[in-house]
């Protein structure tokens, strides 16, 4: 049963596995992987947490309720806090306890009482899993841009946040480039519209294909403007991935469009709240410059340079 319906997932969900019964936590472990899923397991709330912060996000969380230090419930509130999307299934052998409702009001989604057979464990994952493929369908769904395909403002705001976030933990660079096309309302009003949708869709295809997959993101932040979110990337790195981009879209032959490209790298302030809307402000800043100078260039924010080592700068004799 499970088999068959892993074959119809949009996509592989990852597992993590919680629980301070080394036994218990083991077989599940083993059984989810001789089913092809990927799974972490940890023994105690805190490394759960831990690993779902730097490891994360975990698309399926199994975990035990009754854990030395911290419980099962806070830890699904605190998961719960950090993805609203993880399905949760809870696990206790006290069921006089844990009521169905209070576990359930903690944010998980279903409840399975110890001890329990394979067959139940079995179908447990897979009423979890079928929901969380109806969420997902719905929410590939809410989260493209209907012309192009690629993802849209909504979601860069939500996978902006969780890049940031990530990044400042990992203590690894964050580059993110603001892209708009020069005299696109000019070629709208003398091709029309239909040729505009066209070019929009061209400049989709080339930010996908210059940038890496399963990496990098794409979005379409609103008319003509796309953004470019690029993880694990310095200065230097997103000056190639824009450079390539600028050379893919003058080769497209959309004359008398350019692109004029602002690029960014994260820097740490008090909150991930204010160092991501301080991103965006300096990309989309250093955008604007490139359009004040008469577009189809990169300016990159000055700020972003003081974090690249000499060798590294562009900007470095």
């Amino acid at each position: 049963m499970l088999k068959k319906l892993l074959e119809t997932l949009p996509r592989q969900p990852r597992f993590l596995v919680v629980d301070d019964e080394n036994d218990v936590r083991i077989l599940l472990q083993a059984y989810l992987r001789s089913l092809g899923l990927p799974v972490k397991e940890a023994s105690s709330g805190e490394e759960a947490l831990d690993l779902f912060l730097t490891q994360g996000p975990f698309e399926v969380v199994i975990t035990d309720l009754v854990m030395p230090g911290m419980d099962g419930l806070t830890l699904i509130r605190r998961i719960k806090e950090l993805d609203p999307e993880a399905m949760i299934l809870a696990m206790t052998g006290y069921a006089r306890d844990y009521g169905y409702v209070d576990v359930v009001a903690a944010g998980a989604d279903d409840l399975i009482q110890k001890p329990f057979s394979l067959e139940e464990f079995e179908a447990r994952v897979a009423r979890i899993l079928r929901e969380w493929k109806l969420k997902e369908e719905l929410r590939a769904l809410s989260v493209r841009d209907a012309l192009t395909d690629i993802f849209n403002r909504r979601y860069f705001e939500e996978r902006l946040m969780e890049e940031t976030y990530r990044a400042l933990r990992q203590n690894y660079p964050l580059s993110l480039a603001m892209i708009d096309i020069d005299r696109f309302k000019l070629y709208n009003d003398t091709r029309g519209h239909q040729e505009g949708d066209k070019l929009l869709k061209c400049l989709a295809d080339i930010l996908c294909r210059c940038t890496r997959e399963k990496v990098d993101q794409a979005f379409r932040y609103g008319g003509d403007e796309f953004v470019i979110l690029m993880p694990h990337t310095d200065i230097r790195g997103g000056m190639k991935v824009c450079e390539r981009i600028l050379e893919a879209f003058r080769e497209a032959g959309f004359s008398p469009t350019t692109l004029s490209i602002g690029l960014a790298r994260l820097i740490p302030h008090k909150t991930p709240r204010r160092s991501a809307d301080d991103l965006l402000r300096r990309a989309d800043e250093a955008m604007y410059r490139a359009k004040r100078q008469g577009g189809d260039r990169i300016e990159i924010d000055p700020e972003s340079l003081r974090l690249e080592p000499p060798e590294s700068n562009p900007d470095a004799d």
